[in-house]
């Protein structure tokens, strides 16, 4: 007699998550067809529909919404048993389900797989890249096994552990280059730029400006940093971005760049983790050779003359090193 089983599980919760027969089975590497013949097969082991099937999406029946929850808990379950079993042999390897958010993954997430691809050759890496929120619920749901973002992320069942600070920078159209460089005050009354909604670095660049949120939705936004500094470059506005996006970004865009006066705004970057994951000792040694990439990355890039930078943008960037700074103490 068959049985549920893992693959019936596995495939069910693609679909939960995509809601779309065709994403789903593009997800599970195999074809439309076969994804349905699954489902159908499961359906009937249950004796009742897990799916209301549309001309667009599906929508999960009662049943079907209440199956989804039970079937990610197995499957993480199962996923931290491969987890324990791969702990207990030494060095990390097999899958490693890691996500970064949009902020950080251009600028530090190839020289990451480069360095895990030396230091565990066993090690199959798949990146993700997405906005906080999006990371969350798959680390919690187990989709993902770690993820580096802007901390605090303040979530009960994830261990956060810090690796860097990083300083927001000021960029201005070049022509602004010999002026005095705003407080957060005057930035508040420039034609600020910002990621678009759901971007955690949009939120920390308007507490820092100390904007309200009906002022912010206002403001210019974009979807990505490179977008930003394009558009500055045109003479739209001003931006802040993280100093490790400065030598990437600024490269072909007619800006200037400069430090804000103190207290300058920074965040945290850190890696967090499920607290049931038996690969928490491993995750710290992978935070490590983060912290390091990030550290010496940014401090041998400095913000010295580049393209498209000018000389006086120049100089007000290079004071006071690397902006970056490794945290004493970790959050466990």
């Amino acid at each position: 007699m068959t049985e549920i089983s893992m693959k019936h599980l596995r495939y069910f919760e693609a679909l939960a998550q995509h809601g779309h027969f065709g994403r789903a089975a593009e997800a599970c590497a195999i074809s439309q067809p076969a994804l349905s013949l699954q489902m159908k097969e499961l359906e009937e082991l249950l004796g009742a529909p897990l799916v209301e099937r549309g001309s667009r999406r599906i929508r999960l029946t009662p049943l079907g919404e209440d199956f989804a929850v039970r079937a990610r808990e197995i499957l993480r379950a199962v996923d931290e048993l491969h987890a324990l079993a791969r702990a207990s042999h030494g060095p990390l390897a097999g899958r490693l389900r890691i996500g970064v958010i949009p902020t950080v993954a251009p600028y530090l997430l190839p020289m990451v797989i480069q360095r895990l691809a030396v230091s565990f050759p066993e090690l199959d890496v798949r990146p993700r890249e997405m906005v906080t929120q999006k990371l969350i619920e798959g680390l919690v749901e187990g989709r993902l096994d770690t993820a580096i973002v802007a901390l605090p992320v303040s979530e009960p069942a994830l261990t956060e552990y810090a690796l860097f600070d990083e300083e927001f920078i000021l960029v201005r159209p070049r022509e602004d280059a010999d002026k005095p460089v705003p407080s957060s005050d005057m930035l508040r009354e420039m034609r600020l730029l910002l990621l678009e909604e759901g971007h955690c670095f949009r939120e920390q660049a308007i507490s820092f400006c100390n904007m309200p949120s009906s002022a912010a939705r206002d403001l210019m936004e974009g979807s990505s940093l490179t977008t930003l500094v394009q558009m500055v470059g045109a003479g739209i506005g001003v931006t802040l971005v993280p100093r490790m996006a400065v030598p990437v970004e600024t490269r072909s865009a007619f800006v200037s760049v400069a430090r804000l006066p103190q207290p300058r705004p920074y965040r945290t970057v850190g890696m967090v983790w499920r607290k049931s994951n038996p690969l928490a000792e491993q995750f710290q040694h992978i935070a490590g050779i983060v912290r390091d990439i990030a550290l010496v990355g940014t401090r041998s890039a400095g913000m010295g003359p580049k393209a498209g930078v000018s000389e006086g943008a120049a100089e007000d960037g290079a004071e006071g090193g690397a902006g970056l700074a490794p945290r004493d103490m970790p959050h466990a």
